[in-house]
């Protein structure tokens, strides 16, 4: 019998054990494992996800203008970048089934080579494992070997919320046409700046205007909460757009229209970003100075969703001290082999179980 290709274990899988021993905490488990938004969704996105739960028809896979338009103009307001053409805006179900596809949407295969950061999100590697191409782990300011075809980048960066500067992107950037792969860069936390401002590997700074070879992957779901609503897009390289379009047309890999009047509400509205960046901010300021109380040394986090966190020993250990006190973290070991002994601490969870986090870590 002929089976799919050979994949990892589905990491959170492997916590369930900690995840059910922190459930049995007097006070509540609070977790902090995944970045699942907790916080409701805006109500302008709301209602824009009404104004079309009329409609019968199927979608467009390209998207309505009024979504194309309104990506590039925030991806001007919001990040700088221009000289986007709408036409190079593509929808996406969420980032994650984009990640994942992309290599085979490509037409990368065997012969191929993936780079991703040598601390990543595991997706980047079982996109890979799906298309049957090989896997290299680089990292920063290393460049990518003979034979790579796609180079991931992803500033600021999950688990670690590292944020790479404009010349080392532009380095990157640099290296990966020397070697003539495409570059992917996963901007999903682009919109949380802490200590360090991150920039789109399309700013004028990486790429001076020209998008050629390299694509920018954007999520909804940190940034406005859409997390359920699956909403995301991919931008850049006009020419590998259209042919990420013309295979997700046969495919039917459609964002439904409701969601697509959703995207455009979103991506029109900046003062709900604000909010939620707030939001995350606020929490934030709460775990970073218990998490150090107790001892622990947080590295990277400039910016992102993540506090990136170690005690100097085996993630595992730290996972099961953290269970505990009734608190779900996920281990380093999910993101590559040189991050064994760090944890990454989410800031997804209400302000009030943040608080009881932070009670208990400090206890």
């Amino acid at each position: 019998m002929r089976k799919g290709p050979a994949l990892p274990d589905f990491p959170w899988d492997a916590l369930a054990d900690h995840a059910a021993k922190a459930r049995t905490h007097p006070g509540g488990v609070v977790d902090l494992s995944m970045g699942t938004p907790v916080d409701p969704v805006p109500r302008v996105i709301q209602e824009a996800l009404a104004t079309k739960a009329h409609e019968p028809g199927y979608p467009t896979t390209h998207g309505t203008p009024e979504l194309r338009e309104a990506a590039v103009a925030a991806m001007a307001r919001r990040f700088g970048v221009t000289g986007i053409d709408p036409a190079a805006v593509l929808p996406t179900i969420g980032s994650k089934e984009l990640v994942a596809w992309l290599p085979k949407l490509l037409g990368l295969g065997s012969d191929d080579i993936v780079a991703i950061p040598a601390v990543a999100y595991p997706t980047y590697e079982v996109g890979a494992r799906i298309a049957g191409c090989a896997v290299v782990r680089l990292e920063d300011g290393e460049a990518p070997p003979a034979g790579t075809s796609l180079v991931w980048l992803n500033s600021p960066s999950n688990p670690t919320g590292r944020v790479l500067s404009a010349s080392a992107m532009r380095s990157a950037v640099d290296a990966a046409r020397s070697a003539g792969a495409i570059v992917a860069s996963d901007e999903c936390y682009l919109t949380l700046p802490w200590e360090s401002t991150p920039v789109s590997a399309l700013h004028s700074s990486v790429v001076d205007g020209d998008f050629d070879g390299v694509l920018a992957v954007h999520s909804l779901s940190k940034s406005s909460c859409l997390a359920g609503y699956r909403a995301g897009f991919v931008t850049g390289d006009a020419e590998l757009v259209a042919g990420l379009l013309g295979i997700r047309k046969h495919a039917g890999m459609i964002v439904p229209r409701p969601v697509q009047a959703a995207i455009t509400a979103a991506l029109s509205d900046d003062a709900h970003v604000e909010v939620q960046k707030a939001r995350y901010g606020a929490r934030r300021e709460v775990l970073l100075p218990a998490l150090r109380a107790a001892g622990f040394t947080v590295d990277h986090s400039e910016a992102g969703l993540y506090l990136w966190s170690t005690r100097g020993e085996d993630a595992w250990e730290t996972t099961a001290w953290f269970a505990d006190r009734g608190i779900v973290v996920a281990p380093g070991t999910f993101y590559g082999p040189t991050s064994t002994k760090h944890v990454r601490i989410a800031l997804t969870a209400s302000d009030e179980r943040v608080a009881a986090a932070a009670e208990r870590i400090t206890a």
